[in-house]
């Protein structure tokens, strides 16, 4: 299925249904009136987060959702019908946008969250409603309200533990693939990833993390090179980041800060999350490149970059472990020092 994760599209909840004017005329009821029903409120449109999907493609060929129309009042104070809803199904990590692209109207986190977007128009009141003392036969009644309209943005944002950044042909991929089951296209040339991969990372029954692997960027991403950051948009919610460093290339200090530049430029926080540094493809080095190449990671980073292969699947374990730890801190599960937290209840009562 193809990958899409921004459509726009516009929604129109339902005009209501007008007001009925009618009157009862019954052979031997010499008394007889008013007697119009309402019209029918008009549809809402709602918008629900859904497990199973994982693309907009849905709204790539369709664009146009309308509400239905309130039925209209009848004789006898026969009240219409509400017209029919219209319910968009969207992923969890669909954010609402204004027509503006920059307003946010609605964050869609959680599964089954469904919220209304747009109400139907109120359905017109009939001619019973305005019988009176001083108006004992009114001959008229109200049309229904009519329905909104406005056109928005969906914009998709996985909802990943761990986010995978890099240049591109850094592994990424191919560490995915070592790390969860995931099966992503790999190749020996730049680009391959052209939309983020999402896997599952399974370290034993209660340890489970996802890990977003997003197309690589180059320098000048931020000013639209390459693929841009458009993608980045799916790390942004993650609780750390792995910065994945080709450690074949002669230049990995450069390789670094490629990449944190361009975080730093995108912003939304991503050049503030914490960072795992890795430098991968260690199969392919001789023990003094390793750590010679890890001595100038550290001196630029300040830290000791972690020693990966995707490939033979040396030092992947102990990477996964370190995210997992990250994973646990950003949900509140254990402290800056590894301590676990003590999670207090209320007392029990009868």
């Amino acid at each position: 299925m193809k990958f899409l994760d921004q459509a726009k599209i516009y929604i129109r909840s339902g005009n209501g249904g007008g007001g009925s004017v009618s009157f009862r005329r019954e052979k031997f009821i010499p008394n007889g009136g008013p007697d119009g029903g309402d019209g029918g409120n008009g549809g809402n449109v709602w918008i629900e987060a859904v497990e199973g999907l994982n693309t907009l493609i849905d709204y790539r060929y369709k664009q146009h959702f309308k509400a239905g129309t309130g039925h209209h009042g009848q004789g006898r104070q026969m009240h219409g019908g509400k017209g029919e809803d219209v319910v968009l199904k969207v992923p969890v990590g669909t954010q609402v946008l204004g027509e503006d692209k920059e307003t946010v109207v609605l964050d869609m986190t959680e599964v089954g969250q469904i919220e209304c977007l747009l109400r139907g128009g109120n359905g017109g009141w009939g001619n019973v409603r305005f019988k009176g003392p001083q108006n004992q036969a009114p001959r008229f009644a109200n049309p229904g309200q009519e329905g909104q309209e406005m056109w928005i943005w969906l914009r998709l944002k996985l909802i990943a533990d761990i986010g995978l950044a890099g240049l591109p042909n850094a592994g990424k991929s191919t560490f995915l693939a070592a790390a969860s089951a995931a099966r992503p296209k790999i190749a020996d040339y730049p680009f391959t990833t052209l939309a983020p991969n999402l896997g599952m990372v399974d370290l034993s029954p209660g340890e489970r993390f996802v890990i977003a692997d997003i197309p690589g960027l180059i320098e000048g991403a931020s000013d639209g090179a390459g693929l841009g950051t458009r993608f980045l948009g799916h790390v942004e919610r993650s609780a750390s980041l792995i910065h994945l460093i080709d450690g074949t290339q002669d230049n990995v200090v450069e390789a670094y800060r490629i990449i944190r530049g361009e975080l730093d430029a995108y912003g939304e926080g991503l050049g503030d999350k914490a960072e795992i540094l890795a430098l991968n493809k260690i199969d392919a080095l001789t023990p003094e490149a390793r750590e010679e190449k890890a001595a100038e990671l550290e001196a630029v980073a300040g830290r000791r970059p972690m020693l990966v292969s995707g490939v033979s699947g040396e030092g992947v374990p102990e990477l996964l472990r370190a995210a997992w730890a990250e994973v646990r801190k950003n949900r509140g599960e254990i402290d800056d020092e590894g301590d676990e937290r003590v999670q207090l209840t209320e007392a029990w009562r009868p």
